[in-house]
């Protein structure tokens, strides 16, 4: 059989010490339900930590003298989930953490696309949406569509700037191909890096929020409009010779184990990329263990260099092709490596996946020097992220 990328070994050993079981006996020691991302309670958590913006809707609630019944403290939450939900859905959003230094601020997420809305004239609105990772700078802002062009966003991203009194960035991360030429030319106009990448988490959750409280309520909301600019899926193609490996396994970590080492990823590896899990809000024990691949490679610091500079995005098994598919950017996807199809490897690539369900899209990509090595060279904590709703 011929191997794009590079064979796997079959189940070996895990990436660490901690790593307690093979594959083979991953689907027997799952200790939550498989679930979709992102689940009710994780949006419940987005709403409870969404900052306010600075011109929120006033709420005659709160203005009002009377006081309200005594009730316990998921009906209050609750309670505030519904009226923080309760905003105008033709108020741009312009808001700053006062908490936040502004200066500290050195990489935005940006998307700029039309809107399941239409206005006076019967056409599609477009809207500019503005954040950081954190969700600590937000900003909205909608345009009419016959004024869609660089010029157009490039003034947009620089009065984002005046207006909150904030620096542009270094870097703004977009997560759609067709609107690379306008947001690169744009960012360059500025002296800004644009970076294609799907790792835009915050956007992403921001923007299926804005879906439900927004868009949906919105005068011209167009019910079972779809996206004018689709997410690319593309066929995956050959991978570039600078991203081979030696060996590969699928391997796992506990869900608590996966936490320090993203808390360590700054000081510990000089390659990687980490998710703001407190954001994602999942629902995971610490002793379920997160799937992942680890990659062994005589030259791994070379290799994690050269995948330090692709922002992968996520992994995923092709059980038809019998091949791993490797997405980095926003439109790139790579046979990362394949396997001898039988009933074996069918049935742990199939535990494989179902695992990385069951953990809400969570996975890993450990690159090492060998794989009974202890240690990596790099450590990238994917997700396998729902498509954006607009």
């Amino acid at each position: 059989m011929a191997t794009l990328g590079f064979n796997s070994p079959g189940i070996r050993n895990p990436v660490a010490p901690i790593i307690s079981r093979a594959l083979v006996s991953l689907s027997k020691t799952l200790s939550i339900p498989p679930s979709t991302f992102p689940s009710s309670k994780a949006r419940a958590y987005r709403h409870r930590h969404r900052r306010r913006p600075l011109n929120p809707r006033p709420n005659s609630i709160s203005e009002s003298s009377v006081s309200p019944p005594a009730s316990s403290k998921e009906e209050e939450e609750e309670s505030g989930l519904e009226e923080e939900e309760e905003v105008d859905p033709r108020v741009e959003v312009r808001y700053l953490d006062p908490g936040m230094e502004a200066g500290s601020i050195g990489e935005w997420q940006l998307d700029f696309c039309s809107r399941p809305i239409l206005d006076e004239r019967g056409k599609k609105v477009w809207e500019l949406v503005v954040c950081d990772g954190t969700l600590s700078l937000q900003y909205t802002r909608f345009f009419p569509n016959n004024v869609i062009n660089s010029v157009t966003l490039r003034d947009a991203i620089a009065s984002i700037s005046a207006s909150l009194g904030v620096p542009l960035p270094q870097k703004i991360r977009f997560f759609r191909s067709q609107m690379q030429t306008i947001i690169t030319k744009a960012c360059n106009e500025l002296g800004i890096k644009a970076v294609p990448s799907k790792r835009c988490l915050s956007l992403l959750l921001w923007l299926e929020e804005r879906y439900e409280t927004v868009y949906t309520r919105h005068p011209g909301f167009q019910q079972g409009s779809k996206p004018l600019l689709a997410l690319d899926n593309p066929f995956p193609v050959e991978l570039p010779e600078n991203l081979f490996g030696d060996k590969w396994a699928f391997v796992q970590l506990p869900f608590s184990a996966v936490q320090e080492e993203v808390s360590s990823l700054e000081t510990r590896y000089a390659f990687g990329a980490s998710l703001d899990l407190d954001l994602l809000g999942l629902e995971i024990e610490d002793k379920t263990l997160v799937p992942g691949l680890a990659v062994a490679s005589s030259r791994a610091k070379p290799l994690a260099a050269w995948m330090n500079g692709l922002e992968v995005c996520s992994v995923e098994v092709d059980i038809g092709r019998a091949c791993l598919i490797l997405s980095v950017g926003v439109a790139t996807r790579y046979i990362y490596a394949t396997y001898n199809k039988n009933a074996a490897t069918t049935q742990e690539a199939e535990a494989w996946e179902a695992a990385k369900k069951a953990c809400g899209g969570l996975h890993f990509l450990a690159i090492q020097e060998s794989l009974d090595s202890e240690d990596c060279v790099g450590f990238w904590l994917l997700l396998d992220l729902p498509p954006s709703p607009v």
